[in-house]
């Protein structure tokens, strides 16, 4: 930087001579010094820096004894309690940097360096509700587009001097702040290693939202499934971070990472922990029973059908070939259509209107396939069997775990449609050896299943009392 206040003016009116919201305002004390101030409009708060800095700064005089950047620091400071963070900076580059994150830059003439006063103020959402992970017990809350917010609502629930945060600032043009928080003692210093160095490595233009960065750090992105999880819900993150995992927070994205995780990670509910773990056990079944069916019924019914009619008992067998015979289509490409419908009627759900999707959904359903049934292109247990998988992928907690399914459906209905059940057979084997080879971090995707550790299995299958799965009895001591 140079010691001339016009030069100094000049460079950044170069640097920002498109920028409509960019703001330059010249001041004299009463000493004659020349000063200006620079920020973007909209990212600081206006009204608190004219009556707590430009006020005392042109009305008042600066101390004696001290240079000038000084004794702005120390009149800012006394004049203004909130303002926490006030430096001096020489370095063009970070000075741009600042001012782009809505930093104030106040310029002084003679001096080579710039005071930087952080007094951002910009619009945020306010904390909701979380509505992709809805629990009817528990916290209300949720992340919010604000990093700053988001580490503090952790830090509300973990208040231990372990829990740390270190930053990075990733993207070339966003240049985003982004957090790694885990607590100490806790998580694993291997997996620290490997997610600080995934992140240092990132070279990117952009980075929008913490799915950016979900894609540049997984171990296998040509894998069905995500081996890093994502919420919305700072309790959960809290309740990951003591089981000595890791997360990460995006500047600007309401989603945190949680890793590493298991297969077993998305099958779990935020009510698994807030309910008697008595029913739990009765959900949790449920759950793991709907999430087989969301993917296999419709090509088990493919090969019971077309393949091994014996198995299936003759007064149904005749049911479901009564119900055919007006059917075009063999069985296979019935079940394709339907499961096609399906999926489309629930995209065009998803991205219309809060009030208009489920309706569209609910009503396309129904009209679409009691039209088809009536016009003989599909027969009616196809409606069924389609029917009951949907309903069976929405027992599934997480959004993005039921992802995977809605793809292994397919395959497996078009191996199924060639082999019968021996290309079924196949399939599921091909897909047990995938998930038991595939890694989180260094964790098993399958653990603990595969392999096998009895002391983590308590919360998996099944859920036991806390007690329990910390290894105490009712009375606080260790077993």
């Amino acid at each position: 930087m140079s010691a001339s206040i016009g030069e100094n003016e000049a460079y950044l009116r170069e640097q920002f001579h498109h920028c409509s919201d960019f703001i330059i305002r010249s001041f004299k004390l009463k000493d004659d010094t020349l000063l200006f101030i620079a920020y973007l409009d909209g990212m600081i708060r206006v009204q608190s820096v004219e009556e707590n800095i430009l006020k005392p700064l042109i009305m008042g005089e600066l101390p004696d004894g001290l240079d000038r950047l000084q004794s702005l620091t120390e009149m800012i400071r006394s004049n203004w309690l909130p303002l926490t963070n006030v430096q001096t900076d020489d370095n063009t580059e970070k000075l741009l940097q600042h001012i782009l994150q809505g930093s104030l830059a106040v310029f002084v003439e003679g001096e080579a360096s710039a005071l930087i006063a952080q007094v951002q103020d910009f619009e945020t959402r306010s904390i909701q509700e979380p509505k992709k992970e809805a629990a009817l017990r528990g916290s209300k809350e949720s992340f919010v587009e604000s990093l700053r917010t988001n580490t503090t609502m952790i830090r509300r629930r973990i208040i231990h001097k372990d829990l740390k945060l270190e930053s990075f600032t990733v993207g070339k043009y966003t240049q985003t702040d982004v957090a790694l928080v885990y607590v100490q003692g806790l998580a694993e210093e291997t997996v620290m290693t490997q997610v600080r160095e995934k992140i240092n490595n990132i070279e990117t233009e952009a980075i929008i939202d913490s799915a950016y960065i979900e894609e540049w750090i997984e171990g296998n992105s040509f894998s069905l499934f995500s081996q890093v999880q994502n919420t919305e819900r700072p309790d959960i993150v809290a309740a990951s971070l003591l089981e000595g995992k890791v997360a990460i927070l995006t500047n600007g994205s309401p989603f945190a990472l949680i890793l590493p995780i298991t297969f077993w990670s998305g099958l779990q509910s935020a009510d698994d922990y807030f309910e008697r773990f008595i029913y739990v056990i009765l959900t949790r079944s449920i759950r793991y029973m709907m999430t087989f069916i969301s993917f296999a019924l419709p090509a088990i019914y493919v090969a019971l059908s077309t393949f091994h009619p014996e198995m299936v008992p003759s007064y149904l067998m005749i049911g479901i070939s009564t119900a055919r015979e007006s059917s075009p289509f063999p069985t296979v490409i019935e079940v394709f259509l339907m499961l096609f419908v399906f999926d489309a009627l629930q995209e065009a759900g998803v991205h219309l209107p809060n009030q208009l999707g489920p309706v569209v959904s609910i009503l396309g359903a129904l009209v679409i396939g009691q039209a088809a049934v009536e016009a003989g292109i599909i027969s009616t247990p196809i409606i069924i069997v389609v029917s009951l998988t949907g309903v069976a992928a929405y027992s599934i907690p997480r959004y993005s775990s039921s992802l995977p399914f809605r793809i292994i459906r397919y395959l497996l209905l078009f191996i199924t449609g060639l082999l019968g059940f021996v290309g079924f057979a196949f399939g599921i084997i091909f897909l047990m050896i995938h998930m038991v080879m595939l890694e989180s971090f260094g964790r098993p995707f399958m653990y603990p299943i595969a392999p096998f550790d009895g002391k983590r299995i308590k919360d998996i299958l099944i859920r036991y009392p806390i007690w329990i799965q910390n290894g105490r009895n009712k009375k606080g001591q260790k077993k």
